[in-house]
């Protein structure tokens, strides 16, 4: 192993610059090779200013910073990738030129730093041959086979101090404060988030809600003199029978955006007589410095990718599971997205301590 490349798609998280400082110190360190960073995600390889090599110097300094060194985009899928041709926007497949530029570069392993849609892509690109490791990144939580990713402690304790903050301010003038957190398809941020901070209604895109039962823990909250109410709510909470709340459609390659479902929620309380004030943390949850947990998660996955990478276990993505850091092959990961239980724990628990799903 003589030559690796890295790159980091889809949304940022915190803790992806600890990935590259890792995976370049181990692979310089241990095993001499060239690093080079593919820059903007699989668009670095069909850039002519893409590609950039990653030595000592450059990844210094780098482990407390948010964000990606190497930009990241999370409309760079190479299976359907917009261009504008004879003064329209068409959609073109351009991966054969993905495993040219792997190729021509002399790459003998290139890493991927990713959620579910650049893992698929990942996978899809092994199988035409390219030696590929995926190494999983999301706040979502969401990715098979691993039991957290990087990003989700800090994005967690981020939404953990806004209801921290909502709750006094809400005490204060008697209000219902809704939450909306992020959370496409899973609800880890927000349940884990709502727990942790005392929300009394958590929404969650595994559990449908009715407003009648969102009322009704409410009101039973007035009845015992408790003028206020925290709601915890995932942008793709739903309605029981409804659909997910969008602010902008989507199309074959840009997903659609999700984010609304809080203030229709906050509308409603005020409709039923209760003061009701709507925050949407939004990218806040994304950016700025990672925990020390990311940080020492993401340092681990970052030196156990360029091991693998070393054995040839291509494919495959690391994960981490009972405390320790394995791999899985890339199809088992995003095989089946991870989702809340039902009957997980942390239902279970806020069930107990009273908090309302809405169901």
């Amino acid at each position: 192993m003589k030559r690796i490349g890295i790159l980091t798609g889809g949304g940022d998280a915190p803790g992806l610059n600890a990935v590259i400082r890792a995976a370049v110190k181990t692979a310089i360190n241990e095993y001499g090779c060239d690093v080079f960073g593919i820059k903007n995600s699989y668009d670095g390889f069909l850039e002519e200013d893409g590609i950039v090599p990653l030595g000592m110097e450059e990844v210094r300094g780098i482990l407390p910073r948010g964000g990606t060194i190497l930009g990241s985009a999370n409309r760079g899928n190479p299976y359907a990738r917009k261009v504008i041709r004879d003064g329209k926007e068409v959609t073109i497949d351009v991966s054969d030129e993905i495993v040219k530029g792997m190729k021509k570069l002399n790459l003998d392993a290139l890493l991927v730093l990713g959620g579910d849609g650049t893992l698929h892509i990942a996978h899809e690109l092994a199988e035409k041959g390219v030696p590929i490791i995926g190494i999983p990144k999301t706040i979502d939580n969401d990715i098979g086979g691993t039991e957290v990713t990087f990003g989700f402690d800090t994005a967690l304790n981020i939404a953990t101090e806004a209801l921290d903050r909502l709750h006094t301010t809400a005490e204060s003038h008697h209000r219902a404060m809704v939450l909306e957190l992020m959370g496409r398809d899973a609800g880890f941020i927000a349940l884990q988030a709502g727990v942790s901070g005392g929300a009394d209604v958590i929404l969650i895109p595994e559990i449908p809600f009715k407003f009648e039962s969102i009322m009704k823990k409410i009101q039973e909250r007035h009845a015992k003199g408790r003028k206020f109410s925290i709601l915890a709510v995932s942008e793709g909470a739903k309605l029981e029978g409804g659909e997910q709340v969008f602010s902008r459609k989507g199309d074959e390659i840009y997903v659609p955006r999700l984010g609304g479902v809080g203030q229709m929620v906050g509308e409603y309380i005020e409709k039923q007589g209760i003061e009701s004030r709507v925050t949407v943390l939004g990218h806040i949850q994304r950016g700025g410095t990672p925990t020390s947990f990311d940080r020492s998660l993401a340092t681990r996955l970052g030196a156990a990718a360029v091991r693998l990478a070393a054995r040839d276990g291509f494919d495959r993505m690391v994960a981490f599971q009972c405390g320790t850091i394995t791999d899985i092959s890339l199809a088992e990961s995003i095989m089946i997205p991870k989702r809340v239980k039902l009957d997980d724990d942390a239902v279970v628990t806020a069930r107990n301590i009273g908090i309302s799903f809405g169901d």
